[in-house]
């Protein structure tokens, strides 16, 4: 059955279904409380006060659902009706999404015109079965140099983004979304400061990016469900154009954030909390939410989801979880940020889990000696700064330090700068030859 025919479908058993209703018994922080309503967890109820306010159902008791508003409270009082909408969130997908701005349910925020007609597809869909998955083999271009020569992605890869606040994740996302080869960008701000929406799509993403891209957005202020369930419909848009034949990128800022929402979500439904204050349902969430993305016997999501540390401590729960999920990492140096250096790639500390499948021999042979030339730099700095390091002790630090403002000049990239795969390589060999 097509999308299209399986909305019509879900549409016509929605119109002809019996109308189910309840009403609010308590309104307590977070939670909402509703009695002689049936629904299942994920549904979407709507409070009829004086304002209307769709809320998530979190959890089923014996006094009710425990559910979760997806807007302002105020004016919701006790006795409200309270009416199911039907079933979980949907949203709408098709290829007039592109270029579009939505908010964390999949609504249109960018004064567009309304996306009336397009099918309509639950959010939570699950991860391809793992023997269905082809393996990658083709390297993804990401027009960053220190990216894709050092740390190369491949196309239906999963690369955790790892640094402390403001050494500049969203910086390196926008970069990539202008130099990227893939053929459709989805990008969710999730948790981001309301300031820097605006400036991120008129002038990190620029209209060529946006023209190819959608992007989802559910900023601090938005309810943790929002905040969400944001993760979730830009994945889910992802997986139309994967399905669709195309090869995308998902970018998600940040997955710490989503955790985050996770985490207020299961407190207030009554989750004891474990590590760090992270519930349990926080590490269910996060394999479930990046297994998604990957290859597909039709195309293929290559996700680039930016992990926020706590105090630039790379061993942070979500940290230490996402690394051990992901295909790989890259991690920011805030030593290299204070110095200027963009991007702050530590290269030395970022790694590719399948650089072999998407290099040759020769490639990887130019990344292996560069990598053996900032080693030997690093280990001795201090005593080249203090004039204590002679000239001669080591070979490799040597070739280091003569090249060393070739190395920084390669590894460092302007924001408006985009270099191809083919220049990348051919650079890094002119570099360590």
């Amino acid at each position: 059955m097509s999308v299209l025919a399986a909305d019509l479908r879900t549409r016509a058993l929605d119109a002809v279904a019996p109308l189910r209703m309840g009403q609010v018994a308590e309104l307590l922080g977070l939670q909402v409380r509703v009695t002689g309503l049936p629904a299942a967890v994920g549904d979407l109820v709507a409070v009829e006060g004086s304002t209307r306010v769709l809320a998530e159902v979190a959890a089923i008791g014996p006094g009710g659902l425990t559910c979760l508003p997806l807007g302002e409270t105020s004016g919701l009082r006790v006795g409200d009706v309270v009416r199911h909408t039907g079933g979980p969130l949907r949203i709408p997908v098709g290829e007039a999404l592109r270029g579009r701005v939505l908010d964390g349910l999949g609504r249109p925020i960018d004064g567009g015109p309304p996306l009336d007609g397009l099918p309509l597809v639950g959010v939570g869909l699950g991860a391809p079965p793992a023997l269905s998955r082809p393996r990658i083999d083709h390297q993804l271009g990401l027009g960053v140099r220190a990216l894709d020569a050092l740390t190369p992605c491949g196309r239906g890869q999963r690369i955790g983004i790892m640094a402390g606040s403001g050494v500049g994740k969203s910086s390196l996302l926008s970069m990539v979304a202008r130099g990227t080869d893939a053929e459709v960008s989805v990008i969710a701000l999730v948790g981001e400061r309301g300031r820097e929406v605006r400036e991120f799509i008129e002038n990190d993403l620029g209209p060529e990016g946006l023209a190819r891209s959608v992007v989802v957005v559910a900023t601090s202020d938005a309810p943790p469900v929002e905040r969400l369930r944001a993760a979730g419909v830009a994945t889910r848009i992802a997986e139309f154009f994967r399905d669709s034949g195309r090869h995308v990128v998902l970018m998600m800022d940040s997955l710490t954030r989503v955790a985050m929402a996770q985490r207020e979500i299961g407190l207030s439904a009554g989750e004891p909390p474990a590590t760090r204050g992270y519930p349990p349902s926080v590490f269910t969430l996060l394999p479930q939410l990046l297994e998604r993305a990957g290859t597909s016997a039709t195309g293929s999501i290559t996700g680039l989801y930016t992990v926020l540390v706590e105090g630039d401590d790379m061993q942070d729960p979500i940290g230490d979880t996402a690394r051990s999920i992901l295909d790989g990492h890259v991690v920011l140096s805030r030593r290299l940020a204070t110095a200027g250096h963009f991007p702050s790639i530590d290269v030395l500390e970022s790694i590719s889990r399948v650089t072999r499948a998407v290099t040759d021999t020769d490639q990887r042979a130019d990344a292996t000696r560069l990598r053996q030339l900032l080693a030997a730099h690093r280990s001795v700095r201090e005593l080249v700064e203090i004039g204590a390091y002679v000239a001669g002790a080591d070979a490799d630090a040597d070739a280091a330090l003569a090249r060393m403002t070739r190395i920084n000049d390669f590894l460092r990239q302007d924001m408006d700068e985009s270099t191809s795969l083919a220049d990348t390589w051919q650079s890094l060999r002119e570099l360590v030859a």
